[in-house]
């Protein structure tokens, strides 16, 4: 346990310090863009005292030690931007982003799982072409441009959604939908290819040979390998749940957390920037390794030759 702490807290602060030093490294200062904004004059003495008073006068490894001390104390400065706490933005926002990424990611895993399952069976077949179509579909077309589509057909043309007055589980539909859609392809192609291997190995015409369905006989002695398969293909992808639904939480105007990090990109903002990256960078750390340990469990073999 200490070991995988350590590896995690390594991992982790690796990522903290990169980011940090490459956030300092964009050109634009937040200072002048702030007094821009203002449309204050950027006199020198102006500049130096906000720049005093946001600490971004210090050396940079002093600014890094009192940054890293503040996180872990949940006191994670405020918005250079808005002057809002960043912690409580974040905290604010981070269910929307979790929601919409773990619901797409969670819906596609388990629609491409069943599209997968019978696209292996029936190679060629119908939902085998269904599942390429999702694939290629998601790298050629633009998510924002499917988005406007889903926007328009189910808010506008239909009015089935309010999808900017309406209640959570309403502004959550279309966003998660969209997640799933450019997900679901590439979960049912994997899916596809772990039940094939299945279907090929020698032992499965024993199975049929003991007078079990080709359908029950994929289902049962290859749920494991496609599940084991796609967890170690898909484990990486958990770590765009939080900051990569930047797409779906602009186009339907939901204040995630991808929304947040955008903007405080554009205006430098350091500290919304640092926090947004310090969070993505724990939760795909974590993610990875309890992917990790579930493979391992699940596969004891890997146990074994490690």
């Amino acid at each position: 346990v200490a070991t995988v702490a350590g590896r995690m807290a390594i991992a982790w602060l690796v990522i903290v310090v990169a980011a940090f030093v490459l956030i300092r490294s964009l050109p634009g200062d937040p200072i002048a863009m702030l007094l821009d904004r203002g449309n204050v004059a950027a006199d020198a003495a102006v500049v130096a005292d906000l720049k005093a008073a946001w600490g971004l006068d210090r050396p940079l490894s002093t600014q890094l030690g009192d940054w890293l001390h503040g996180f872990v104390t949940f006191d994670w400065g405020r918005s250079i931007v808005s002057g809002e706490p960043v912690f409580e933005e974040v905290a604010r926002r981070l269910p929307w982003s979790m929601a919409i990424g773990l619901g797409g990611l969670g819906l596609a895993i388990g629609l491409g799982g069943v599209l997968g399952f019978f696209a292996a069976l029936t190679p060629s077949g119908l939902a085998d072409r269904v599942t390429r179509a999702l694939a290629v579909g998601a790298q050629a077309v633009p998510a924002f441009a499917v988005g406007f589509i889903l926007l328009w057909l189910f808010a506008v043309e239909l009015k089935w959604i309010k999808p900017f007055s309406g209640g959570v589980v309403e502004r959550l539909i279309l966003p998660v939908c969209l997640v799933t859609l450019f997900s679901v392809g590439s979960v049912a192609r994997v899916a596809r290819v772990a039940f094939r291997e299945v279907v090929e190995a020698p032992w499965f015409t024993t199975a049929l040979a003991k007078g079990l369905s080709a359908r029950r006989a994929l289902w049962h002695h290859g749920n494991r390998h496609a599940g084991l398969t796609l967890l170690a293909a898909f484990a990486p992808e958990l770590g765009w749940v939080i900051g990569g639904t930047v797409v779906a939480e602009v186009v339907f105007g939901v204040p995630g957390l991808s929304d947040y990090l955008v903007d405080a990109v554009r205006h430098r903002d350091y500290g919304v920037i640092q926090a947004c990256v310090a969070a993505i960078g724990l939760w795909i750390v974590v993610t990875l390794e309890v992917a990790r340990v579930l493979r391992r469990r699940l596969e004891p073999r890997e146990t074994v030759l490690r």
